[in-house]
């Protein structure tokens, strides 16, 4: 499986790796050997390389790429991109969770 996680900064918004919980998730999904793309548009990816050994994507995802999408960090370029334009970058039969509960439920797979 290919997993895309959306966001790794601390909070939204804000480019703050400092005690990010999201490395929590990226490394329990790698720990099942599955493959995981961090994509996070506030961050500095240098800074990610050096704090965490991540490779953040650099520009937006491949349209239908993943198997499931996993909206970490509530960003407001996720949210306004909507369910609709994060799925575009899953391929057709995916799931999409949402950790933060900012879309609407009937929108997503799973949601906390």
């Amino acid at each position: 499986s290919r997993i895309l996680v959306l966001g790794l900064a601390f909070k939204e918004n804000c480019p703050d790796l400092r005690n990010t919980r999201v490395i929590d998730i990226i490394q329990a999904l790698r720990d099942y050997n599955i493959t995981v793309d961090c994509y996070d548009p506030w961050i500095d990816r240098d800074e990610a390389h050096h704090e965490y050994g991540l490779d953040c994507l650099s520009a937006p995802p491949a349209p239908g790429t993943y198997d499931a999408i996993i909206l970490a960090v509530a960003h407001r370029d996720f949210i306004a991109q909507g369910a609709t334009g994060i799925r575009h970058w899953a391929k057709p039969k995916s799931i999409l969770y949402d950790v933060k509960s900012v879309l609407p439920a009937t929108a997503v797979d799973g949601r906390l």
